[in-house]
């Protein structure tokens, strides 16, 4: 039993040789080991992982983590990043924020790929305006959201977005914002099929009785 015990306590044979990094787009995996802070050689029974989940948690591009041991001698970090859906603020200073209103990430350049500028007073998860500008990006198909050159949210009930064709949609507030969304599908399609004329304002606040101006 003594041996036993110094086997999995101390003992080289099961202790760790390698931090594997699972489920990283952007974050660099020596990033997200050197937070978890799991030294080589530590035995395995002995890694905490619920402290390396904290620290890992700290990364503001972390949206969860979970730490496993994998033995004989291994540790495996499975990391979901935040997704972001919107920038915020200004040019050289600007933060992207994910689909529960975090800014989680400062961005000097371009930003990726379908993430649309949001212009909103106090940006952050408490602040009702972001929120609704949030849920109305999220709520959008990625190819649409491509044709948003930029969003505002003066309000949590007062919502626009703005097409790289300069059309302006009037979303109004945070609810129904599916069936918002699948109405503004539903008029772009009819629109590009030439089914309807082009219009420079699209209302779906009513997502039952759109409003074309």
């Amino acid at each position: 039993m003594a041996v036993l015990a110094w086997l999995l306590l101390a003992g080289p044979v099961l202790a760790v040789r390698a931090v594997h990094v699972d489920g990283i787009t952007t974050l660099p995996a020596d990033q997200v080991q050197e937070a978890a802070g799991i030294g080589s050689g530590t035995p395995l029974l002995r890694v905490d992982v619920d402290a390396a989940e904290a620290r890992v948690a700290r990364l503001p591009q972390v949206r969860s983590v979970e730490v496993t041991r994998d033995w004989p001698d291994s540790v495996v970090i499975t990391v979901l990043e935040r997704v972001p859906v919107a920038v915020v603020g200004d040019a050289g200073r600007r933060s992207l924020v994910d689909a529960e209103g975090v800014l989680f990430d400062t961005v000097t350049g371009p930003v990726p790929d379908g993430v649309v500028p949001l212009e909103v007073a106090s940006p952050g998860p408490k602040d009702p305006a972001t929120r609704a500008g949030i849920a109305a990006l999220g709520s959008l198909p990625r190819d649409v959201r491509k044709k948003v050159e930029s969003a505002a949210a003066h309000g949590a009930d007062d919502v626009t977005l703005t097409l790289t064709d300069g059309t302006v949609v009037r979303w109004g507030d945070a609810s129904e914002s599916r069936a918002k969304s699948a109405a503004l599908v539903g008029v772009l399609e009819q629109i590009d099929a030439d089914r309807l004329d082009p219009a420079a304002t699209i209302d779906v606040s009513t997502p039952d009785a759109v409003v074309l101006r």
